[in-house]
């Protein structure tokens, strides 16, 4: 199985940058999709159906914000709107797809760089967010996160470390987090099979620090430490550019 995850930063613009052919060359059974910044009605739903996928939708009250998808090749038995927080869910954070044997999740949490009541939102849905996945591992024990988690855990996943420790997404409190995240049983499926630095997943659009890869690892594939066995590779795809994210990969069996 290969599972895709991508910050597509507003789906009809990375639609305008070539994501359709993109997707037909990845050959994906999921691909999990975050910050569609589009209603449902303005998403071209035929052209994914086009290439095989079933498309689930999940997007935030507010017009051009947030959102998350599942792209699927394969029948689900169940579809999961939200988490059942009417705060989160109006942003449209959480879309879960159950299958006969496992589960898997788009999440987009939030981030707080705009601003001190935005970093509070993030860490009160981050202390949410724990205590709802480990409820849904003890009846889902199967079960794959995918998306924008809006966190660097460790220096070596920023860029400059140093400069960075005072900033959103690389404060100590969230890192802490996703430590205490990992330790609740889940695997950082990147770090299982990659050990080396300058592997980023986003770029700020200024100064020209894509070319120059100076980037942040915040999204991931997190699965359940009993999938452990099933994985057979993770990836990171930075030449994809219809984003100020790239989409990664998760292999398994």
């Amino acid at each position: 199985m290969r599972i895709y995850s991508y910050n597509v930063n507003g789906i009809r613009s990375a639609l305008n940058k070539g994501l359709l052919k993109w997707i037909k060359e990845t050959d994906a059974d999921v691909i999990c999709l975050q910050e569609l910044k589009a209603q449902e009605s303005q998403v071209d739903i035929a052209s994914f159906e086009s290439l095989g996928y079933k498309v689930y939708l999940h997007t935030a009250e507010k017009k051009g914000y947030s959102g998350v998808a599942i792209l699927s090749r394969l029948e689900p038995d169940h579809i999961e709107y939200g988490c059942g927080n009417a705060i989160y869910d109006r942003e449209g954070r959480i879309i879960r797809m159950d299958l006969k044997d496992r589960s898997i999740m788009s999440a987009y949490i939030p981030s707080g760089s705009s601003g001190d009541d935005r970093q509070s939102f993030k860490m009160e849905f981050l202390d949410f967010f724990y205590d709802y996945i480990d409820t849904l591992k003890k009846k889902i024990p199967r079960l794959i996160i995918s998306g924008d988690f809006n966190i660097c855990h460790k220096p070596i996943d920023i860029h400059n470390p140093v400069s960075n420790k005072n900033s959103s997404g690389f404060l100590p409190e969230e890192r802490e987090w996703v430590t205490k995240f990992l330790d609740m049983g889940f695997t950082d499926t990147f770090r299982f099979f990659n050990s080396e630095p300058h592997n980023y997943t986003w770029w700020s659009f200024r100064a020209n620090a894509r070319a120059k890869n100076l980037g942040w690892r915040i999204d991931y594939h997190m699965t359940t430490k009993i999938l452990d066995h099933n994985l057979t590779g993770a990836s990171i795809f930075p030449d994809a550019v219809h984003s100020d994210h790239c989409p990664i990969l998760l292999e398994i069996e």
